[in-house]
């Protein structure tokens, strides 16, 4: 789980720095809040890769999920990119757990084999 979660992480911090330099085009905002925003999400990216094991590393990606897509208010384009990673994010974790779940099985089997043997 944590290959699949942490590239897509990877992946959503790219696109919000490419967002942060669409809404510096908006002249209702500013630099600063632009980049402070956008920065604090970028770096939520990564430390997130670290923590996605941890408990609430999941809830917290999912948080990061809802802000993505909210950011469409600002870079319109970004209800359409949040919606695709939350996808992402979706099948990062479900299938990421169905991976683990089968290397823990098949561990048990080798384990069992080996001491039947």
């Amino acid at each position: 789980m944590r290959t699949l979660c942490a590239s897509t992480l990877i992946g959503e911090f790219f696109v919000i720095g490419f967002a942060g330099l669409v809404a510096m085009k908006d002249p209702d905002l500013s630099m600063t809040t632009v980049w402070t925003v956008s920065g604090v999400a970028m770096v939520l990216c990564l430390l997130l890769c670290g923590m996605i094991t941890r408990p609430g590393g999941v809830q917290l990606g999912w948080a990061l999920q809802v802000g993505l897509i909210a950011s469409g208010f600002v870079v319109p384009v970004m209800f359409f990119l949040g919606a695709v990673f939350a996808a992402l994010w979706w099948a990062s974790v479900h299938f990421g757990r169905k991976v683990e779940e089968a290397k823990e099985r098949f561990a048990a089997q080798a384990e069992a084999g080996g001491n039947a043997a």
